[in-house]
């Protein structure tokens, strides 16, 4: 046996026993990643469509009923800047510029409108998180699971019925001549009220049939919140010797709370909609102080009196508001709630 050659200075690093367990070592071989291609996105994004092309059919009556429908009445929206005449059309109507703006805030009736409907608005979406939240996790003690659907179907059906419905039985109900609710309150020697011909009783009277209508639906949206709490903080807080309420108080609602956040904060958008088909169906002259809303208005003076322009000067003023208080109410409920539909 003849002993190995030493290597030359500098050349260790080339010798194959090195080579060998460099190869052989976990941690390089682990720190080498390949190289990642890029994918090929156009082929994969036509290869999609030919693959989908039943979906995108079934889809494609609908996006052209939207654009017929919604996009383009768009393009109405410069009557706003118009003294629009139809017999003149959009391009022969006179330009105003915002003159019709400026007589918006100008009128007494147009600052009336705009301080009613956020009343009411604001009430409702108020309303409509408390009330729900509360039913809900009253509705979640209940254990006999018969009692508890017969209930949540009860409360949930109104919500199915439009306001044209309920609008007529509300209207018997209320009747001061001969109503449900005048003849149990008779009982007891109070006189006979006109709710929805007096501007004390109008406004509550709204707010109460609104929460009676819709308080099944956003209680299905709190129950599924609720049973999707972990039941192991329940357990815990048992150890802890926390009964039912403290339970719901430090357990169920902090865990709800995000999405107790995302409903608040999505009804910012619905902050000038104060329900046009309710309001039309319930309201009437003796009421306009207190009931009359943005919408109301456009359609009274905009179709009934025939003043097209000033009519659509403040649906576009009611339409950008909402626009600014939609992106708000995403961003915030990204922002505290980690939600978002993009």
């Amino acid at each position: 046996m003849g002993l190995e050659k030493p290597l030359p200075q500098g050349d260790e690093d080339k010798s194959p026993y090195l080579v060998e367990k460099a190869d052989k070592n976990p941690n390089k071989a682990v720190s080498q990643k390949p190289d990642k291609q890029p994918k090929p996105k156009k082929k994969r994004q036509k290869w999609n469509m030919k693959r989908n092309w039943q979906l995108h059919a079934l889809v494609f009556p609908a996006v052209v009923v939207a654009l017929i429908f919604q996009y383009a009445p768009m393009g109405g929206l410069v009557m706003a800047f118009q003294d629009y005449k139809p017999w003149l059309g959009f391009f022969n109507s006179p330009w105003v510029g915002l003159d019709h703006f400026r007589t918006m805030f100008a009128y007494d009736d147009a600052r009336q409108v705009i301080w009613n409907t956020l009343v009411i608005s604001v009430l409702k979406i108020i309303f409509q998180v408390l009330v729900p939240l509360v039913f809900a996790l009253l509705l979640n003690e209940v254990y006999k699971m018969t009692f508890k659907r017969t209930v949540q179907t009860i409360i949930y059906l109104p919500h199915f019925l439009s306001w044209v419905i309920l609008g007529g039985i509300l209207m018997d109900m209320l009747s001061p001549d001969g109503g449900l609710v005048n003849q149990v309150i008779g009982l007891i020697g109070i006189d006979p009220i006109f709710f929805l011909g007096d501007n004390t009783w109008f406004r509550p009277t709204v707010i109460i049939s609104d929460i009676w209508k819709e308080t099944g639906f956003n209680t299905i949206v709190f129950l599924a919140a609720v049973t999707a709490v972990n039941p192991t903080l329940y357990e815990a807080a048992i150890m802890d010797g926390a009964n039912r309420w403290k339970q719901t108080l430090f357990v169920t609602i902090p865990s709800m709370l995000p999405i107790i956040i995302v409903v608040a904060t999505l009804s910012l958008g619905n902050i000038l909609n104060a329900g046009f088909d309710q309001i039309f169906n319930l309201y009437n002259p003796l009421v306009y102080e207190t009931g009359d809303i943005i919408d109301t208005y456009v359609y009274r003076v905009g179709l009934i009196n025939g003043d097209f322009s000033y009519g659509t000067a403040v649906g576009l003023f009611k339409s950008l508001i909402s626009f600014v208080l939609v992106v708000l109410g995403y961003r915030l409920a990204y922002k505290y709630a980690d939600y978002r539909i993009f």
